[in-house]
Protein backbone atom coordinates (compact mmCIF):
# COMPACT_ATOMS: atom_id res chain seq x y z
CA UNK A 1 0.00 0.00 0.00
CA UNK A 2 1.46 3.44 -0.90
CA UNK A 3 2.22 5.86 1.89
CA UNK A 4 0.74 9.36 2.03
CA UNK A 5 4.11 11.07 1.60
CA UNK A 6 4.76 9.27 -1.72
CA UNK A 7 1.33 10.12 -3.03
CA UNK A 8 1.63 13.75 -1.99
CA UNK A 9 4.94 14.02 -3.81
CA UNK A 10 3.63 12.37 -6.98
CA UNK A 11 0.35 14.23 -7.15
CA UNK A 12 0.36 17.14 -9.62
CA UNK A 13 -2.38 18.95 -7.77
CA UNK A 14 -3.75 19.12 -4.23
CA UNK A 15 -7.32 18.39 -5.34
CA UNK A 16 -9.00 15.43 -3.61
CA UNK A 17 -9.79 13.70 -6.92
CA UNK A 18 -6.18 13.82 -8.09
CA UNK A 19 -4.94 12.53 -4.76
CA UNK A 20 -7.47 9.69 -4.80
CA UNK A 21 -6.50 8.75 -8.35
CA UNK A 22 -2.80 8.70 -7.43
CA UNK A 23 -3.57 6.52 -4.42
CA UNK A 24 -5.61 4.02 -6.46
CA UNK A 25 -2.99 3.82 -9.19
CA UNK A 26 -0.39 2.60 -6.70
CA UNK A 27 -2.64 0.34 -4.65
CA UNK A 28 -1.46 -3.27 -4.37
CA UNK A 29 -3.62 -6.20 -3.35
CA UNK A 30 -2.37 -8.38 -0.53
CA UNK A 31 -3.17 -9.99 2.80
CA UNK A 32 -3.06 -7.60 5.73
CA UNK A 33 -3.51 -8.46 9.38
CA UNK A 34 -4.50 -5.96 12.04
CA UNK A 35 -5.93 -5.99 15.55
CA UNK A 36 -9.13 -4.26 16.50
CA UNK A 37 -10.30 -3.67 20.02
CA UNK A 38 -13.50 -2.42 21.60
CA UNK A 39 -14.13 0.02 24.43
CA UNK A 40 -16.15 -1.77 27.11
CA UNK A 41 -16.41 1.14 29.54
CA UNK A 42 -15.25 4.74 29.81
CA UNK A 43 -15.24 7.28 32.62
CA UNK A 44 -13.06 9.49 34.85
CA UNK A 45 -10.43 9.80 32.11
CA UNK A 46 -10.03 6.01 31.87
CA UNK A 47 -11.08 3.61 29.10
CA UNK A 48 -11.25 -0.16 29.52
CA UNK A 49 -10.54 -1.94 26.24
CA UNK A 50 -10.75 -5.55 25.14
CA UNK A 51 -9.49 -7.30 22.03
CA UNK A 52 -5.93 -5.98 21.61
CA UNK A 53 -3.63 -8.86 22.64
CA UNK A 54 -0.50 -7.25 21.11
CA UNK A 55 -0.86 -3.92 22.92
CA UNK A 56 2.19 -2.78 24.88
CA UNK A 57 2.60 -0.54 27.90
CA UNK A 58 2.84 3.16 27.02
CA UNK A 59 1.58 2.57 23.49
CA UNK A 60 -0.78 5.12 21.99
CA UNK A 61 -4.07 3.68 20.71
CA UNK A 62 -6.42 5.41 18.29
CA UNK A 63 -10.16 5.30 18.84
CA UNK A 64 -12.73 5.31 16.05
CA UNK A 65 -14.39 8.55 17.19
CA UNK A 66 -11.13 10.52 16.95
CA UNK A 67 -10.07 10.17 20.59
CA UNK A 68 -6.72 8.69 21.56
CA UNK A 69 -5.41 7.07 24.71
CA UNK A 70 -2.27 5.69 26.30
CA UNK A 71 -2.03 2.07 27.43
CA UNK A 72 -1.36 2.21 31.17
CA UNK A 73 -2.44 -1.15 32.61
CA UNK A 74 -2.40 -4.68 31.15
CA UNK A 75 -4.80 -7.23 32.63
CA UNK A 76 -5.54 -10.82 31.63
CA UNK A 77 -8.62 -10.10 29.55
CA UNK A 78 -8.55 -6.33 29.07
CA UNK A 79 -6.33 -3.29 29.17
CA UNK A 80 -6.73 0.06 30.85
CA UNK A 81 -5.84 3.22 28.97
CA UNK A 82 -5.46 6.86 29.98
CA UNK A 83 -7.55 9.07 27.72
CA UNK A 84 -5.42 11.83 26.23
CA UNK A 85 -8.03 13.43 24.00
CA UNK A 86 -11.74 12.67 24.29
CA UNK A 87 -14.57 13.58 21.96
CA UNK A 88 -18.24 13.72 22.88
CA UNK A 89 -18.87 10.62 20.74
CA UNK A 90 -16.71 8.31 22.84
CA UNK A 91 -18.94 5.57 24.28
CA UNK A 92 -18.79 1.87 25.06
CA UNK A 93 -18.56 -0.11 21.82
CA UNK A 94 -16.20 2.32 20.09
CA UNK A 95 -13.57 0.53 18.02
CA UNK A 96 -9.90 0.85 19.00
CA UNK A 97 -6.78 0.42 16.84
CA UNK A 98 -3.09 0.05 17.66
CA UNK A 99 -0.66 2.66 16.37
CA UNK A 100 2.64 1.06 17.37
CA UNK A 101 3.81 4.47 18.62
CA UNK A 102 4.86 5.79 22.00
CA UNK A 103 3.93 9.21 23.28
CA UNK A 104 6.29 12.03 22.26
CA UNK A 105 6.35 15.81 22.44
CA UNK A 106 7.81 18.41 20.10
CA UNK A 107 11.08 19.99 21.24
CA UNK A 108 13.35 22.79 20.06
CA UNK A 109 13.83 26.54 20.22
CA UNK A 110 10.39 27.15 18.73
CA UNK A 111 8.99 26.42 22.20
CA UNK A 112 10.71 29.38 23.87
CA UNK A 113 8.18 31.87 25.14
CA UNK A 114 5.27 29.50 24.63
CA UNK A 115 2.70 27.85 26.91
CA UNK A 116 1.86 24.26 26.00
CA UNK A 117 0.01 21.26 27.39
CA UNK A 118 1.79 17.92 28.02
CA UNK A 119 1.14 16.87 24.40
CA UNK A 120 2.80 19.96 22.97
CA UNK A 121 -0.44 21.69 21.97
CA UNK A 122 -0.16 25.49 22.42
CA UNK A 123 -2.42 27.06 25.05
CA UNK A 124 -1.40 30.70 24.68
CA UNK A 125 -3.36 31.51 21.52
CA UNK A 126 -0.19 32.53 19.69
CA UNK A 127 -0.64 30.10 16.80
CA UNK A 128 0.72 26.70 15.99
CA UNK A 129 4.30 25.66 16.72
CA UNK A 130 6.64 24.29 14.04
CA UNK A 131 8.69 21.68 15.84
CA UNK A 132 12.13 20.81 14.54
CA UNK A 133 12.14 17.45 16.33
CA UNK A 134 10.25 15.37 18.85
CA UNK A 135 11.29 13.36 21.88
CA UNK A 136 9.72 10.49 23.81
CA UNK A 137 8.19 11.53 27.12
CA UNK A 138 9.42 8.59 29.18
CA UNK A 139 12.95 7.34 28.50
CA UNK A 140 15.79 5.94 30.56
CA UNK A 141 18.04 8.34 32.43
CA UNK A 142 21.63 8.85 31.18
CA UNK A 143 24.01 6.08 32.28
CA UNK A 144 26.68 6.75 34.88
CA UNK A 145 29.50 6.83 32.32
CA UNK A 146 27.71 9.65 30.46
CA UNK A 147 27.57 11.87 33.55
CA UNK A 148 30.01 14.31 35.07
CA UNK A 149 30.46 15.84 38.54
CA UNK A 150 28.39 18.86 39.51
CA UNK A 151 31.00 21.64 39.42
CA UNK A 152 29.31 24.81 38.12
CA UNK A 153 27.04 27.03 40.23
CA UNK A 154 23.35 27.60 39.47
CA UNK A 155 22.61 30.96 41.05
CA UNK A 156 19.10 31.53 42.37
CA UNK A 157 19.54 35.18 43.34
CA UNK A 158 18.54 34.36 46.92
CA UNK A 159 20.88 35.38 49.75
CA UNK A 160 20.44 32.29 51.90
CA UNK A 161 20.54 29.73 49.11
CA UNK A 162 23.49 31.10 47.13
CA UNK A 163 25.57 31.40 50.30
CA UNK A 164 24.46 28.66 52.72
CA UNK A 165 22.53 26.13 50.55
CA UNK A 166 24.26 26.40 47.15
CA UNK A 167 22.93 24.65 44.05
CA UNK A 168 25.05 23.38 41.16
CA UNK A 169 24.13 22.82 37.53
CA UNK A 170 22.83 19.28 37.19
CA UNK A 171 21.68 19.06 40.81
CA UNK A 172 18.21 18.01 42.01
CA UNK A 173 17.27 20.29 44.89
CA UNK A 174 13.93 19.72 46.59
CA UNK A 175 11.81 22.70 47.70
CA UNK A 176 9.60 21.55 50.57
CA UNK A 177 7.16 23.23 52.93
CA UNK A 178 3.52 23.88 53.79
CA UNK A 179 1.07 25.42 51.37
CA UNK A 180 1.45 29.20 51.06
CA UNK A 181 4.92 29.40 52.57
CA UNK A 182 6.67 30.82 49.48
CA UNK A 183 7.94 27.75 47.60
CA UNK A 184 6.67 28.75 44.15
CA UNK A 185 7.87 32.32 44.63
CA UNK A 186 11.41 31.06 45.17
CA UNK A 187 11.18 28.93 42.02
CA UNK A 188 9.94 31.89 39.96
CA UNK A 189 12.73 34.08 41.37
CA UNK A 190 15.25 31.44 40.30
CA UNK A 191 13.87 31.39 36.76
CA UNK A 192 13.96 35.20 36.58
CA UNK A 193 17.57 35.19 37.80
CA UNK A 194 18.65 33.16 34.74
CA UNK A 195 18.26 36.22 32.51
CA UNK A 196 21.35 36.63 30.28
CA UNK A 197 22.92 33.50 31.79
CA UNK A 198 22.35 31.22 28.76
CA UNK A 199 20.10 28.84 30.71
CA UNK A 200 16.89 27.50 29.17
CA UNK A 201 14.07 27.22 31.72
CA UNK A 202 11.03 24.95 31.80
CA UNK A 203 8.30 25.64 34.35
CA UNK A 204 5.82 22.77 34.80
CA UNK A 205 2.51 23.62 36.49
CA UNK A 206 0.70 20.48 37.66
CA UNK A 207 -2.89 20.68 38.85
CA UNK A 208 -2.76 24.41 39.61
CA UNK A 209 -5.79 26.70 39.49
CA UNK A 210 -6.18 28.75 36.34
CA UNK A 211 -5.67 31.97 38.30
CA UNK A 212 -2.34 30.64 39.59
CA UNK A 213 -1.30 29.64 36.07
CA UNK A 214 -2.18 33.07 34.69
CA UNK A 215 -0.35 34.88 37.52
CA UNK A 216 2.77 32.77 37.00
CA UNK A 217 2.86 33.42 33.26
CA UNK A 218 2.20 37.15 33.72
CA UNK A 219 5.00 37.38 36.29
CA UNK A 220 7.43 35.71 33.90
CA UNK A 221 6.35 38.04 31.09
CA UNK A 222 6.61 41.11 33.30
CA UNK A 223 10.19 40.24 34.23
CA UNK A 224 11.18 39.37 30.63
CA UNK A 225 11.76 35.73 31.55
CA UNK A 226 9.53 34.15 28.90
CA UNK A 227 12.14 34.76 26.20
CA UNK A 228 14.12 31.80 27.54
CA UNK A 229 11.30 29.85 29.26
CA UNK A 230 8.71 27.24 28.30
CA UNK A 231 5.65 26.75 30.48
CA UNK A 232 3.99 23.31 30.51
CA UNK A 233 0.50 23.39 31.99
CA UNK A 234 -1.90 20.71 33.18
CA UNK A 235 -4.33 22.78 35.20
CA UNK A 236 -6.66 21.59 37.95
CA UNK A 237 -9.56 20.90 35.55
CA UNK A 238 -7.42 18.70 33.27
CA UNK A 239 -7.90 14.94 33.22
CA UNK A 240 -5.68 13.00 35.65
CA UNK A 241 -3.73 11.52 32.76
CA UNK A 242 -2.58 14.95 31.63
CA UNK A 243 -1.43 15.84 35.15
CA UNK A 244 0.49 12.56 35.26
CA UNK A 245 2.22 13.28 31.93
CA UNK A 246 3.04 16.98 32.54
CA UNK A 247 6.42 16.57 34.34
CA UNK A 248 7.57 13.97 31.81
CA UNK A 249 6.71 16.33 28.96
CA UNK A 250 8.67 19.16 30.57
CA UNK A 251 11.58 16.83 31.23
CA UNK A 252 11.64 15.73 27.57
CA UNK A 253 11.79 19.36 26.42
CA UNK A 254 14.67 20.11 28.81
CA UNK A 255 16.44 16.87 27.92
CA UNK A 256 16.61 17.84 24.24
CA UNK A 257 18.45 21.06 25.10
CA UNK A 258 20.69 19.22 27.55
CA UNK A 259 21.64 16.69 24.87
CA UNK A 260 22.53 19.62 22.58
CA UNK A 261 25.02 20.89 25.17
CA UNK A 262 22.93 23.61 26.84
CA UNK A 263 22.30 24.27 30.52
CA UNK A 264 18.66 23.94 31.53
CA UNK A 265 16.58 24.51 34.65
CA UNK A 266 13.26 22.72 35.21
CA UNK A 267 10.74 23.41 37.97
CA UNK A 268 8.08 20.83 38.88
CA UNK A 269 5.28 22.72 40.65
CA UNK A 270 4.33 20.51 42.33
CA UNK A 271 5.00 16.77 42.67
CA UNK A 272 2.48 16.35 45.51
CA UNK A 273 -0.32 16.94 43.00
CA UNK A 274 1.47 14.68 40.55
CA UNK A 275 1.59 11.86 43.11
CA UNK A 276 -2.11 12.27 43.88
CA UNK A 277 -2.96 12.15 40.17
CA UNK A 278 -0.95 8.95 39.79
CA UNK A 279 -2.71 7.47 42.81
CA UNK A 280 -6.09 8.37 41.30
CA UNK A 281 -5.20 6.72 37.99
CA UNK A 282 -3.85 3.63 39.74
CA UNK A 283 -6.96 3.19 41.90
CA UNK A 284 -9.24 3.68 38.90
CA UNK A 285 -7.27 1.01 37.06
CA UNK A 286 -7.48 -1.30 40.10
CA UNK A 287 -3.79 -1.46 40.91
CA UNK A 288 -3.16 -2.77 44.43
CA UNK A 289 -2.88 0.17 46.87
CA UNK A 290 -0.07 0.45 49.40
CA UNK A 291 0.86 3.00 52.04
CA UNK A 292 -1.56 5.96 52.08
CA UNK A 293 -3.32 4.24 49.13
CA UNK A 294 -0.41 5.03 46.80
CA UNK A 295 0.61 2.24 44.40
CA UNK A 296 3.78 0.31 45.11
CA UNK A 297 5.72 1.93 42.26
CA UNK A 298 5.21 5.55 43.38
CA UNK A 299 8.90 5.77 44.40
CA UNK A 300 9.98 4.51 40.98
CA UNK A 301 7.69 7.06 39.33
CA UNK A 302 9.55 10.04 40.80
CA UNK A 303 13.00 8.47 40.81
CA UNK A 304 12.93 7.72 37.09
CA UNK A 305 11.79 11.29 36.46
CA UNK A 306 14.39 13.03 38.63
CA UNK A 307 17.28 10.74 37.66
CA UNK A 308 17.11 12.26 34.18
CA UNK A 309 18.39 15.53 35.67
CA UNK A 310 22.17 15.52 35.63
CA UNK A 311 25.26 17.08 34.16
CA UNK A 312 26.57 15.30 31.07
CA UNK A 313 30.25 14.69 30.47
CA UNK A 314 32.17 16.71 27.90
CA UNK A 315 32.11 13.71 25.59
CA UNK A 316 28.30 13.81 25.66
CA UNK A 317 28.17 17.55 25.02
CA UNK A 318 28.52 18.92 28.56
CA UNK A 319 24.89 19.99 28.93
CA UNK A 320 23.04 19.96 32.23
CA UNK A 321 19.52 19.77 33.63
CA UNK A 322 18.98 21.23 37.09
CA UNK A 323 15.71 20.17 38.73
CA UNK A 324 13.76 22.05 41.40
CA UNK A 325 10.89 19.72 42.38
CA UNK A 326 8.38 21.28 44.77
CA UNK A 327 6.61 19.17 47.38
CA UNK A 328 3.92 20.20 49.82
CA UNK A 329 3.79 19.18 53.47
CA UNK A 330 0.92 19.31 55.94
CA UNK A 331 1.57 21.02 59.27
CA UNK A 332 5.30 20.81 58.60
CA UNK A 333 5.32 17.00 58.58
CA UNK A 334 8.34 16.07 56.47
CA UNK A 335 8.19 12.41 57.56
CA UNK A 336 5.11 11.71 55.42
CA UNK A 337 5.32 9.16 52.62
CA UNK A 338 5.84 11.33 49.52
CA UNK A 339 8.13 13.92 51.19
CA UNK A 340 10.46 11.22 52.52
CA UNK A 341 10.54 9.60 49.08
CA UNK A 342 11.57 12.86 47.42
CA UNK A 343 14.12 13.70 50.13
CA UNK A 344 15.84 10.36 49.55
CA UNK A 345 15.88 10.83 45.76
CA UNK A 346 17.16 14.40 45.57
CA UNK A 347 20.55 15.93 46.39
CA UNK A 348 19.27 18.15 49.18
CA UNK A 349 16.25 20.17 50.26
CA UNK A 350 15.25 23.76 50.96
CA UNK A 351 12.77 23.73 53.82
CA UNK A 352 10.18 26.48 54.22
CA UNK A 353 8.89 26.91 57.76
CA UNK A 354 5.36 28.16 58.43
CA UNK A 355 6.34 29.72 61.78
CA UNK A 356 9.14 31.77 60.20
CA UNK A 357 6.65 32.93 57.59
CA UNK A 358 4.20 34.00 60.31
CA UNK A 359 6.95 35.97 62.07
CA UNK A 360 7.68 37.91 58.89
CA UNK A 361 11.06 36.34 58.12
CA UNK A 362 10.87 36.12 54.32
CA UNK A 363 11.80 34.01 52.52
CA UNK A 364 10.86 31.62 55.32
CA UNK A 365 13.77 29.22 54.79
CA UNK A 366 14.79 27.19 57.82
CA UNK A 367 18.56 26.90 57.42
CA UNK A 368 18.83 24.29 60.19
CA UNK A 369 16.68 21.81 58.25
CA UNK A 370 17.91 22.69 54.78
CA UNK A 371 20.89 21.05 53.15
CA UNK A 372 22.71 20.88 49.83
CA UNK A 373 24.70 17.67 49.67
CA UNK A 374 26.72 18.39 46.52
CA UNK A 375 26.17 22.10 45.85
CA UNK A 376 29.24 23.11 47.84
CA UNK A 377 31.43 21.55 45.14
CA UNK A 378 30.00 24.03 42.64
CA UNK A 379 30.16 27.12 44.85
CA UNK A 380 32.62 29.85 43.95
CA UNK A 381 35.65 29.57 46.29
CA UNK A 382 35.42 33.21 47.41
CA UNK A 383 31.72 32.93 48.25
CA UNK A 384 32.30 29.58 49.93
CA UNK A 385 34.99 30.98 52.21
CA UNK A 386 33.00 34.04 53.29
CA UNK A 387 29.72 32.12 53.61
CA UNK A 388 31.33 29.53 55.91
CA UNK A 389 32.13 32.21 58.51
CA UNK A 390 28.70 33.80 58.19
CA UNK A 391 26.80 30.50 58.46
CA UNK A 392 28.69 29.51 61.61
CA UNK A 393 27.74 32.83 63.23
CA UNK A 394 24.10 32.39 62.24
CA UNK A 395 23.79 28.82 63.56
CA UNK A 396 25.44 29.80 66.86
CA UNK A 397 23.05 32.74 67.12
CA UNK A 398 20.03 30.45 66.67
CA UNK A 399 21.26 28.33 69.58
CA UNK A 400 21.98 31.31 71.82
CA UNK A 401 18.66 32.93 71.05
CA UNK A 402 16.89 30.16 72.93
CA UNK A 403 18.40 31.35 76.21
CA UNK A 404 17.04 34.87 75.77
CA UNK A 405 13.49 33.52 76.10
CA UNK A 406 14.10 32.73 79.78
CA UNK A 407 15.01 36.34 80.60
CA UNK A 408 18.38 35.36 82.08
CA UNK A 409 21.26 37.82 82.12
CA UNK A 410 24.03 37.15 79.60
CA UNK A 411 27.68 38.09 79.42
CA UNK A 412 28.60 41.11 77.31
CA UNK A 413 30.25 38.90 74.70
CA UNK A 414 27.12 36.78 74.40
CA UNK A 415 24.94 39.87 74.04
CA UNK A 416 27.21 41.14 71.27
CA UNK A 417 26.94 37.85 69.40
CA UNK A 418 23.18 37.86 69.75
CA UNK A 419 23.04 41.42 68.45
CA UNK A 420 25.15 40.43 65.43
CA UNK A 421 22.85 37.48 64.83
CA UNK A 422 19.79 39.71 64.90
CA UNK A 423 21.51 42.01 62.44
CA UNK A 424 22.28 39.04 60.18
CA UNK A 425 18.65 37.95 60.31
CA UNK A 426 17.64 41.37 58.99
CA UNK A 427 20.28 41.14 56.27
CA UNK A 428 18.99 37.74 55.10
CA UNK A 429 15.47 39.03 54.54
CA UNK A 430 14.64 39.53 50.88
CA UNK A 431 11.66 40.95 48.99
CA UNK A 432 9.70 39.06 46.35
CA UNK A 433 10.92 38.99 42.77
CA UNK A 434 14.26 40.62 43.58
CA UNK A 435 16.97 38.12 42.62
CA UNK A 436 20.45 39.39 43.48
CA UNK A 437 23.72 39.13 41.58
CA UNK A 438 26.56 36.98 42.86
CA UNK A 439 28.74 40.11 43.07
CA UNK A 440 26.31 41.66 45.54
CA UNK A 441 26.33 38.42 47.55
CA UNK A 442 30.09 38.76 47.85
CA UNK A 443 29.80 42.42 48.88
CA UNK A 444 27.34 41.95 51.74
CA UNK A 445 29.15 38.85 52.98
CA UNK A 446 32.38 40.82 53.23
CA UNK A 447 30.60 43.74 54.86
CA UNK A 448 29.14 41.45 57.52
CA UNK A 449 32.28 39.42 58.16
CA UNK A 450 34.40 42.58 58.44
CA UNK A 451 31.86 44.05 60.91
CA UNK A 452 31.17 47.01 58.65
CA UNK A 453 27.44 46.81 59.35
CA UNK A 454 27.58 46.33 63.13
CA UNK A 455 26.64 49.92 63.95
CA UNK A 456 23.40 49.76 61.98
CA UNK A 457 20.01 49.57 63.63
CA UNK A 458 17.65 46.88 62.24
CA UNK A 459 15.49 49.47 60.47
CA UNK A 460 18.58 50.85 58.68
CA UNK A 461 19.69 47.52 57.18
CA UNK A 462 17.45 47.56 54.11
CA UNK A 463 18.48 51.06 53.02
CA UNK A 464 22.18 50.29 53.51
CA UNK A 465 21.95 47.08 51.48
CA UNK A 466 20.09 48.90 48.70
CA UNK A 467 22.86 51.50 48.56
CA UNK A 468 25.49 48.74 48.55
CA UNK A 469 23.70 46.98 45.71
CA UNK A 470 23.69 50.14 43.61
CA UNK A 471 27.40 50.66 44.21
CA UNK A 472 28.21 47.09 43.17
CA UNK A 473 26.13 47.47 40.01
CA UNK A 474 27.76 50.78 39.04
CA UNK A 475 31.28 49.55 39.78
CA UNK A 476 30.96 46.52 37.45
CA UNK A 477 33.37 44.55 39.61
CA UNK A 478 33.70 40.82 38.93
CA UNK A 479 33.44 38.03 41.47
CA UNK A 480 36.97 36.81 40.59
CA UNK A 481 38.64 39.97 41.91
CA UNK A 482 40.93 39.44 44.91
CA UNK A 483 39.55 39.64 48.44
CA UNK A 484 41.72 42.65 49.18
CA UNK A 485 40.23 44.47 46.20
CA UNK A 486 36.72 43.60 47.32
CA UNK A 487 37.47 44.59 50.89
CA UNK A 488 38.85 47.97 49.84
CA UNK A 489 35.81 48.75 47.67
CA UNK A 490 33.25 47.66 50.25
CA UNK A 491 34.95 49.73 52.96
CA UNK A 492 34.92 52.77 50.66
CA UNK A 493 31.22 52.31 49.85
CA UNK A 494 30.15 51.93 53.47
CA UNK A 495 32.47 54.58 54.91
Amino acid sequence: MPDDATISANAQTDSPLARQAAWLSQYQYGLRLSEQGTVISVGDGIAWITGLPSARMDEVVQLEDGSNALVFHLAHDRLGAIILHQTSQLIAGTQVFLTGKRLSVGVGNALLGRVIDPLGIPLDGAGTISFSASRLLDVRSPPIIARDFVAQPMYTGNKMIDTMIPIGKGQRQLIIGDNGSGKSTLAIDTVINQHDKDVYCIYVLIGQKRSTVVNTIETLHRNEAMTYTVVVVAEATAMPGMKYLAPFAGCAVAEAWMAAGHDTLIVYDDLSTHARSYRELSLLLRKPPGREAYPGDIFFLHSRLLERSTRLSAKEGGGSMTALPIIETEQGEIAAYIPTNLISITDGQIYFDRQLFARGFLPAIDVTRSVSRIGGNAQHPAIKKEAGRMKLDYLQFLELEVFTRFGSRLEASMEARIRRGQLLREILKQDLLTPLSVEFQMAWLLAYNEQLLDNLEPEQVKASLTYLQEQVKNASIHIDESRDQWKMLVRAWLK
